[in-house]
């Protein structure tokens, strides 16, 4: 029992301080705020607990599921990593070039975006590939292919994996939740200068993950 604890402790931080600093909410939380711009607060808080939700559930199907789907589309973890780095770089430039917060007049009854608008919304692109982009997702697939064969210290990772995924899923709530509140405190200047800031930080995040997922196909194909 105290050899299944320290396991499950151990699998539990593992998949924390390996998934955290790739989610990295309070880094994604002005490009989420400035991506719900025409939500009011009641709305993005939804938003943040749907986007909470829907990253829980892709980080834990990519530790249970996803080396067993690549393997069977015949996929690599390079591949996975340049189609997500370009889809990054892409909402980076947008975002980049988008017009100032708030620039663009509030979201009237005609306009008004449906459930379904905001569920879809909310996976993409706010949880995937902002949230949860193909770095995280690569790194919770590497965590669940090395999983025990034994059916009772299967079952303690992949609790304690889950585990470490909602703490992730909880911070990612809470800095999406206040990221508002945290944001008017610098006025709207700072407000537009972090934005862009974000915004490039997340362009140049897309640009390494297409040079980590090429260097790794050209290491495959030499060794090949």
């Amino acid at each position: 029992m105290i050899a299944d604890a320290r396991q499950f402790i151990d699998a539990a931080l593992i998949a924390l301080a390996s998934l955290l600093p790739i989610v990295n909410p309070l880094g994604c939380a002005p490009v989420f705020l400035l991506k719900t711009a025409d939500l009011d607060r009641d709305e993005r808080t939804a938003m943040a607990r749907r986007v909470a939700w829907y990253g829980f559930l892709l980080l834990l199907a990519s530790i249970l599921i996803g080396a067993y789907v690549l393997d069977f589309l015949g996929l690599s973890i390079g591949v996975v990593r340049i189609a997500g780095g370009l889809v990054v770089c892409s909402i980076g430039w947008s975002l980049l070039n988008q017009d100032e917060p708030g620039a663009s007049p509030a979201r009237d009854a005609a306009h008004a975006a449906t459930a379904d608008d905001l569920a879809q919304r909310a996976f993409y692109p706010l949880t995937m590939p902002l949230t949860v982009g193909p770095g995280a997702i690569s790194v919770a697939i590497t965590l669940g292919a090395n999983q025990p064969r034994e059916l009772r210290p299967l079952l303690v990772i992949v609790v304690a994996h889950a585990v470490g995924i909602l703490a992730v899923a909880v911070s990612v709530y809470l800095a999406y939740r206040y990221a508002d509140r945290v944001l008017a405190r610098l006025g709207r200047t700072g407000t537009s200068v972090l934005m862009r800031l974000s915004a490039f930080i997340l362009l140049c995040i897309g640009v390494q993950i297409i040079w980590n997922g090429a260097e790794e196909l050209i290491r495959a194909a030499i060794r090949g």
